[in-house]
């Protein structure tokens, strides 16, 4: 449902207006002050604000121009209304970023246009945000392995469905890259995506994240919020570790489900929605039904076409690939797009056992390259401590005790300034060394000597 704010001073217009959109289903809140609006706008999502150009408190074009200098993710479509409307003020609205420009008395099948028209851009404009959001985000799944080969296929036969989708996989191991796939190779590509962690909202708040919240249910928020159902309305909606819900909010998913309907908290009317749902979760979800932590209806709403993430330990002939890849797109972030990887430090990262999957790894090269901003080829000896030592045996480790010993240090110093987020004189001070003298075995150790 799209939501609309009409701001006049004039009582008849606002009552006769919110009487005429509201039959046309949209949701209508009313205020006849800037100031009073300018608050609703900070706390509520608009769709549309149809504003008067002569308010009792403020000018309307003075409005208009504090809204478009609003730090808001989705702002409103402005349309400006007149009783003493000229080409002047219609041209300095529309320069002022307006939508358009109503002139009073207002001709009913032109308002209605206008304010189709507006939604309609405002939806297109979101659209074209998050399609950007996504494609700076995006990343194909790389990999060459037999099970990354077949979850590709397997993404390309069921994503053209309106199948619900149940993605397992452990912490780490890409199944939103997943969910973004099945979505770009869905029909709804041409909507938005919209995702929720689970795991990451509080147990007071997650029904409102869902299904939103109307006329300040929630305390000390905003006046309204919309839900991620309704955001989804159209497109795709990803319920990250969905296994984490409670029961009383998994009962009330399961109708939205069954009925792709729902009502938001504190609300009195009840929205339908059009979503395809994609849930994943680093649980076994049988065992969570066994032990009666999740309703086993819902995984059966959910779990209707399930896909399985493989963990990296198991794919570990895409480690090269993997590694290869963040280099880039990390050395990218840093202006060092042309850094190597020795073979050496490919069959070291191969060797270790990653529990934290591709997100592991990516954050071991990040650290790498932030540690390290000299080097131009990733060697062994600049993993980290862990993955060092996994990928190594120690009888072939080193031909010398000396250069055992440099190698322990330099790693043990690395991992004491990773600790102290860089600082060097904190990270002496924990080594129990003066900071000079930490200098010189830096240098020694060809740790790059920086504060």
């Amino acid at each position: 449902m799209n939501h609309l704010l009409i701001v006049d001073d004039e009582a008849e217009i606002r009552e006769s207006l919110e009487e005429i959109l509201k039959e046309e289903g949209y949701a209508v809140t009313t205020t006849p002050t800037a100031t009073e609006a300018m608050v609703l706008i900070r706390d509520a999502p608009y769709d549309v604000v149809l504003l008067d150009i002569w308010l009792p408190d403020r000018d309307g074009l003075d409005v208009l121009g504090d809204l478009r200098a609003l730090d808001m993710e989705s702002k409103p479509e402005v349309v400006i209304i007149s009783g003493h409307g000229t080409i002047e003020t219609a041209v300095k609205a529309t320069k002022l970023g307006a939508f358009d420009f109503l002139e009073k008395p207002l001709s009913l099948n032109r308002t209605l246009i206008v304010v189709k028209n507006a939604i309609e851009s405002k939806r297109l404009r979101g659209e074209n945000q998050e399609l950007r959001r996504r494609f700076s985000h995006h990343a194909p799944i790389t990999g060459e392995s037999i099970p990354v080969k077949a979850l590709r296929q397997q993404i390309k036969l069921m994503a053209p469905t309106n199948g619900r989708v149940l993605i397992y996989g452990e912490s780490g191991s890409g199944k939103e890259l997943i969910a973004r796939a099945i979505h770009e190779q869905s029909l709804r590509v041409d909507r938005v995506f919209v995702e929720l962690n689970c795991a990451a909202i509080p147990e007071d708040y997650i029904e409102s994240e869902l299904f939103g919240y109307r006329h300040g249910a929630i305390a000390g928020g905003p006046a309204e919020k919309r839900g991620t159902f309704e955001r989804a309305d159209g497109g795709t909606l990803f319920l990250d570790e969905v296994g984490d819900m409670s029961l009383k909010t998994q009962a009330k998913v399961l109708r939205a489900l069954d009925e792709q309907l729902f009502t938001p908290v504190g609300g009195a009317q009840s929205l339908c929605v059009d979503v395809r749902v994609i849930a994943a979760t680093n649980k076994d979800l049988e065992e969570e039904i066994a032990k009666g932590n999740f309703r086993e209806d819902l995984f059966y709403r959910l779990n209707v076409i399930p896909f399985y993430v493989p963990p990296l330990r198991s794919r570990k002939e895409d480690i090269p690939l993997l590694a290869r890849e963040f280099l880039r797109e990390v050395g990218r972030e840093y202006g060092r797009p042309r850094v190597e990887i020795s073979e050496e430090a490919i069959t070291a990262l191969q060797q270790y056992h990653w529990p934290g999957n591709v997100r592991e790894l990516k954050n071991m090269i990040e650290r790498v390259l932030i540690l390290n901003p000299a080097v131009v080829r990733v060697e062994r000896k600049h993993l980290p401590m862990l993955v060092y030592r996994a990928g190594t045996r120690r009888s072939e480790e080193f031909s010398t005790l000396q250069q055992a010993r440099e190698a322990y240090e330099r790693e043990y110093i690395l991992k004491k300034i990773d600790e102290c987020r860089g600082n060097v004189s904190r990270a002496a001070e924990g080594l129990g060394l003066e900071r000079s003298h930490l200098y010189r075995k830096m240098k020694t150790l060809g740790i790059a000597v920086r504060e």
